[in-house]
């Protein structure tokens, strides 16, 4: 039995919507998704578990009809979904009176049911959110009859306010296959057994690394995971990066240096900055300059002015500048100090500038 493995899709999202690229993003999340039916198509799969979040919100007829139109194109998929926090299935919810194409099961109760594929000799168990939270572990328990079925347990969840669970205790349960949801970092939890594929596109500046889907397959005699895989599948990526620049790097050559990165890299992607290094106390960089030219979604600068301190104090021992310096500097000092010192003397500099 083949299968793909997909969650946390969330049609409708609108990623980085305070920037350019932002309705690009939104559409990559469905091109993105359309793809995954196209591989389930291309590879033969017998089934599409989509666990959870599937929508980003409470899903219109517009957005149904779309997403049926693409399960009707791989009719011989079994496609079985789960409601997550996101697309939990509220008493008003659009999903009541809408029809699925025939290859499409979705489990609409809050509490565990399962549904049996005769054709495959698969029975899958799941159940849906219809609240906004699911604080009690109710899976741990759960147990499968040993009746020479196939069972997959499809959840969504993990974390305290989510359906937590213990992986231990369902790592050694006798479903053949675990499909989670939930958490948007692709990971295989227990080898062989329990995965979470991640969202198929990054929805935002903090999920790095590639994005795509699990492809597993599954032996019909022993009902063990044969094999399991993650398979890349995202139009970009959020790339973060660290620039080292000195005293010596000027707004122009910092441009330079993040336009290399950017090419060697790739343009279709979008990038997280930090600048690290000591710089001339006399440069201010021009990050608005660069968020402009580049798929930039944030610039941190985490760079220090590099103050002689030694010679101001040598300089200025009887003013405040001399008194600011002996108040704050100090061989340990956290960034924040840091920070005040640098700030500190930039302002006195600055003031002793203009009354010179």
């Amino acid at each position: 039995m083949k299968f793909i493995h997909t969650a946390d899709v969330h049609w409708g999202m609108t990623p980085d919507s305070d920037k350019p690229w932002t309705r690009e993003r939104t559409q990559a999340v469905k091109d993105t998704f359309s793809q995954i039916v196209t591989k389930a198509r291309e590879m033969e799969v017998d089934f599409l578990f989509i666990s959870g979040d599937l929508f980003h919100r409470q899903p219109l007829q517009k957005d149904l009809k779309e997403i049926n139109y693409l399960f009707t194109t791989i009719p011989s998929v079994h496609i079985v979904i789960i409601a997550g926090n996101h697309d939990r299935i509220r008493q008003s919810s659009a999903l009541h009176s809408f029809s699925w194409c025939p290859n499409v099961t979705f489990f609409m109760k809050d509490q565990m049911e399962s549904v049996y594929f005769e054709d495959c000799n698969v029975e899958v168990h799941g159940f849906s959110y219809t609240t906004m939270e699911i604080r009690e572990n109710r899976v741990d328990h759960l147990s499968v009859p040993l009746d020479g079925r196939i069972h997959i347990l499809m959840i969504h969840g993990g974390d305290a306010s989510h359906l937590p669970f213990d992986k231990n205790a369902l790592g050694v349960s006798d479903f053949s296959y675990i499909a989670l949801g939930h958490v948007h970092k692709p990971q295989i939890l227990v080898p062989g057994k329990m995965a979470y594929p991640g969202s198929p596109e990054p929805l935002d500046k903090t999920e790095t690394g590639p994005h795509g889907i699990i492809v597993g397959e599954i032996n019909g005699s022993t009902k063990k995971v044969t094999s399991l895989e993650f398979l890349p599948l995202c139009r970009c990526q959020y790339i973060p990066l660290a620039v080292n620049i000195t005293a010596a790097t000027t707004n122009t050559e910092l441009e330079i240096k993040i336009a290399q990165e950017i090419e060697r890299r790739g343009r279709h992607h979008i990038y997280r900055f930090r600048i690290r290094g000591m710089r001339d106390p006399e440069i201010e960089f021009d990050l608005e300059n660069l968020l402009s030219k580049f798929r930039i979604v944030e610039i941190i600068d985490e760079s220090e002015p590099q103050y002689n301190f030694s010679a101001l104090f040598a300089e200025h021992p009887g003013d405040m500048i001399g008194f600011y310096i002996r108040a704050l500097q100090k061989p340990s000092m956290s960034p924040v100090e840091k920070k005040a010192l640098y700030y500190g003397i930039n302002a006195l500099l600055r003031t002793t500038d203009e009354r010179s």
